[in-house]
């Protein structure tokens, strides 16, 4: 005698997932992307500051190497693009481009009162807003 196994009709419409459980498994993996999308644009947004800080800083040390070879600092930033007396540029002329690529403004004349360093800075990711600025300028005193 064998003995067959038959699926009855409960067993085989339950051998797949429901449409109710298919859409709470796509409701998961789209809250899971929005929150994961949040942090990766965060991760983003902060490596573009740290990237401006990184080329204020550079361009910062090319003035204060043209100070000291010069006597002056630099008329504009594109002078630093510029070989002087057979020796190469100091800058490139991209890194004079912020991460948003706005160019960075240089205040020749506007100097800090403790240190006389011109001021330098990015406009950021939102050029129309003062305090979104990167700045070679620190609020703490002696920078």
């Amino acid at each position: 005698m064998i003995v067959r196994h038959v699926r009855t009709t409960r067993a085989v419409a339950r051998a797949g997932f429901t449409l109710m459980e298919v859409l709470v498994v796509v409701a998961i993996l789209v809250i899971l992307a929005g929150v994961g999308s949040v942090v990766v644009f965060r991760y983003l947004d902060e490596s573009k500051e740290n990237a401006a800080r990184l080329q204020i800083a550079n361009i910062e040390t090319a003035v204060q190497a043209f100070r000291i070879s010069e006597g002056d600092y630099p008329p504009d930033l594109a002078t630093l693009t510029q070989p002087l007396e057979g020796k190469p540029a100091a800058l490139e002329q991209s890194s004079l481009v912020d991460p948003w690529k706005h160019p960075f403004v240089y205040e020749r004349e506007n100097r800090h009162p403790l240190t006389g360093k011109p001021l330098i800075y990015s406009l950021g990711m939102n050029p129309g807003n003062p305090n979104g600025r990167i700045m070679n300028w620190s609020s703490g005193p002696g920078h």
